[in-house]
């Protein structure tokens, strides 16, 4: 957590109640702020302002040939985990801070629990957004009872109008960034976890450019039990992670996908204190598609009824890909860290899933334009099961013979394998079927 105000004392008395790590060399002092009682002394402070969420069995096990344990973390009030890092932070700051408030300058996940927890401690709360923040967002930061001011038409344009405010007013300017308190805070699942799931042998977080909640984590559980295994996924679109670990400093490359499918995800704020725990806690680091992000979010809907963002599923993507063989047979759990997606991103989504999991699929054909063989072919899909989402006829710009109709049909499958015997189906009917590949 990154603290800016006029007063640099305020980062100090915030601070100063977080003990120091002795002199000797330990696994707690693998990083100078932050130790296992900080996590501890976290999870007792924030427990009647978080819920403390299940870590339950998954049908998933079956399929994957494991068994897997799912922390929900996006049954959070604000959908996220970062509410036990923001929480256990405005806890932590003076009174006199408490009373003149606090700002930030983003429409993610921490820009919401900081608005939630914050009104709920009664400290003054003000988010700074650009004008092309979805209208969602403005609406649930304002109903959790922060003052929201749009300004600008840039993310840099709010944080500089921002900072400009804090120093003014005196608020306390908060940006997401790896402190003691907040990395605390974020530890708390790893607690949590090492609780609810006995005889853990490994244990998946979202890693990316927020990396906090697997810095933190990483060190509650390597203390309980120095065996269990703990493995970040990030996206293959921007391995920030595995670049930063490969340089041994954060990346300085900005280079990252804006688009708000992507979230925290893409992100690149952390720094050198959740790179240096990482380095030395987490066994492994692994980056997937966006492809299997999206299977990965069908698969959490279908049998867990989680609607999930892209860094809530980026976990599971690393079971869903085959990233992970070497968990077989074992006991995993993953975190599900966050489900704020926007409604229309969720359409997009989940369609783009059910085509990628071939189970939409489309194809063509040119039938003759005669009483009955629209029929015909209908048949055949009913004989098949195929569930026929769209068709469409297309006379004019038919370049085969005379009197012939092209048809383009969308169907829904059960699987891959249902998928092939229809285009089989097909084919042996219709030999010119075109279908179209994903």
């Amino acid at each position: 957590m990154k603290i800016v105000s006029r007063n640099e004392e305020l980062l100090r008395d915030a601070l100063s109640c977080i003990p120091q790590p002795s002199s000797r060399t330990s696994l707690a002092s693998c990083n100078k702020l932050i130790r296992f009682e900080d996590i501890s002394a976290a999870a007792f402070k924030i427990q009647c302002g978080v819920q403390k969420t299940p870590c339950m069995y998954s049908r998933l096990s079956k399929q994957y040939g494991m068994d897997i344990y799912l922390k929900k973390e996006f049954l959070q009030y604000t959908g996220s985990v970062k509410e036990r890092g923001v929480l256990n932070l405005l806890m932590s700051l003076p009174q006199e801070q408490q009373r003149k408030g606090v700002i930030v300058s983003s429409d993610s996940n921490f820009s919401m629990a900081v608005a939630y927890h914050a009104s709920e401690l009664r400290i003054p709360v003000f988010v700074i957004v650009p004008a092309s923040t979805a209208p969602g967002r403005v609406k649930t930061c304002r109903e959790y009872g922060a003052m929201v001011i749009s300004y600008g038409t840039t993310a840099k344009d709010a944080q500089v109008h921002a900072r400009r405010l804090a120093q003014e007013n005196g608020y306390l300017y908060l940006e997401e960034e790896d402190s003691a308190v907040y990395l605390s805070g974020l530890g708390t699942v790893g607690l949590e976890m090492y609780e609810q799931v006995p005889k853990l042998d490994a244990v998946i977080f979202p890693a990316g450019g927020h990396c906090g909640l697997l810095a933190g984590s990483a060190a509650a559980l390597k203390h309980l039990n120095p065996h269990i295994s703990v493995i970040g996924v990030e996206s293959e679109s921007f391995p920030v992670l595995q670049q930063s670990l490969k340089a041994g400093h954060p990346s300085d490359d900005q280079a990252c996908n804006n688009h708000h499918f992507y979230g925290d995800v893409s992100g690149v704020c952390f720094g050198s204190n959740s790179l240096q725990l990482t380095g030395k806690l987490v066994d492994k680091v692994v980056a997937v598609r966006e492809e299997d992000i999206l299977i990965s979010m069908l698969r959490l809907l279908e049998y867990e009824r989680a609607t999930v963002d892209a860094e809530g599923a980026i976990g599971l993507a690393a079971l869903v890909a085959g990233k992970l063989p070497e968990l077989k047979g074992k006991r995993v759990a993953v975190v599900i860290c966050s489900g704020n997606l926007e409604l229309h991103l969720l359409q997009q989504c989940i369609a783009r899933a059910l085509t990628l999991d071939n189970r939409v699929c489309r194809f063509s054909l040119v039938i003759s334009d005669c009483p009955g063989d629209m029929s015909k072919l209908l048949e055949i899909l009913a004989r098949e099961e195929a569930r026929v989402l769209d068709i469409k006829q297309e006379r004019t710009f038919v370049t085969s013979d005379l009197f012939t109709v092209e048809v383009i049909c969308t169907v829904e499958t059960r699987d891959k394998i249902h998928t092939a015997q229809l285009r089989n189906a097909l084919l042996e009917r219709y030999p010119t079927t075109a279908w179209t590949e994903r």
